[in-house]
């Protein structure tokens, strides 16, 4: 298994194709350092390259989820791009931006199902990489702020692109220009989560078994789903359906239909290839 300064990656059970990737930074209420954004997208990469996994759990230890973006990575950021040329220091600081963004879309890249598990503070940052997620999940405890309002910024790592389509996009204005904070309860009935668990403790045994169903699914046709669905966001419905037709004429022909099918007139479970 990798190694990292920043998060953690666990296999709770050998024989269960579901993997935890922990932010493990809880003495800064795992705050988004360089390091972190340094180490996001080859843990992601790690992850779906291997054959092994088939569902990943995004969550955190200690009290909270992501206190957002490290204020000194911030400074750090903004000062090593100044030179003498007031273009050029522009131009370095668009590419540092990008690259940042680069690693929160490296979770909306990933071909496996990344699920988020919050539990307290989901701040600035954690909610750009929550938004990259395909599904999220909370405990009652939760609340969740768009912040960079409140730093004299605009966020610029996801969340104003991604938020909307998920909540609305007036859910998502009132979010971004107050930066007030939206406790679990509430983000469940705007759409921002798909359930509240009574506790840390439900929300891990929860998002578990969820995780756990999910992987016991054909990747082939998990992979297929959510390639699809992401593309299907930027096309009218012709279009997607036309995607959909193509993706499915190079990929019905497969083992995997032919087990489930198999295992359907048989009565049992059916068993899928790793991919």
């Amino acid at each position: 298994m990798m190694e990292f300064e920043t998060m953690e990656i666990i296999q709770h059970e050998p024989t269960i194709p579901v993997f935890h990737l922990y932010l493990n930074l809880p003495f800064t209420r795992n705050a988004l350092t360089l390091t972190l954004f340094t180490e996001l997208p080859t843990a992601i990469s790690y992850l779906d390259s291997n054959p092994s996994v088939h569902t990943i759990i995004l969550s955190a230890r200690g009290p909270h989820f992501c206190s957002g973006i490290d204020i000194s990575a911030l400074q750090t950021t903004i000062s090593s791009t100044v030179v003498s040329d007031t273009a050029k220091s522009n131009e370095l600081l668009r590419r540092r931006i990008l690259d940042m963004q680069a690693a929160i879309t490296s979770i909306e890249r990933c071909r496996k199902p990344v699920i988020a598990a919050v539990h307290g503070g989901c701040v600035g940052g954690g909610v750009d990489l929550v938004t990259a997620c395909d599904l999220r999940f909370c405990s009652e405890d939760a609340w969740f702020e768009v912040k960079e309002i409140d730093l004299g910024i605009t966020a610029d790592l996801g969340t104003l692109q991604r938020l909307p389509r998920i909540v609305g996009f007036g859910n998502s204005v009132e979010m971004a220009m107050t930066g007030r904070r939206i406790k679990g309860v509430e983000a469940k009935g705007m759409g921002l989560v798909t359930r509240v668990f009574d506790s840390k403790e439900d929300l891990d045994k929860g998002v578990y078994a969820i995780a756990k169903s999910i992987a016991e699914k054909s990747l082939l046709a998990l992979v297929g789903t959510k390639t699809v669905l992401q593309k299907s966001k930027d096309l009218t419905v012709e279009q997607g359906l036309d995607y959909v037709a193509t993706w499915n004429a190079g990929m019905l022909q497969s083992n995997d239909l032919k087990e489930a099918i198999t295992a359907r007139l048989q009565k049992r479970k059916p068993t899928f290839a790793k991919l």
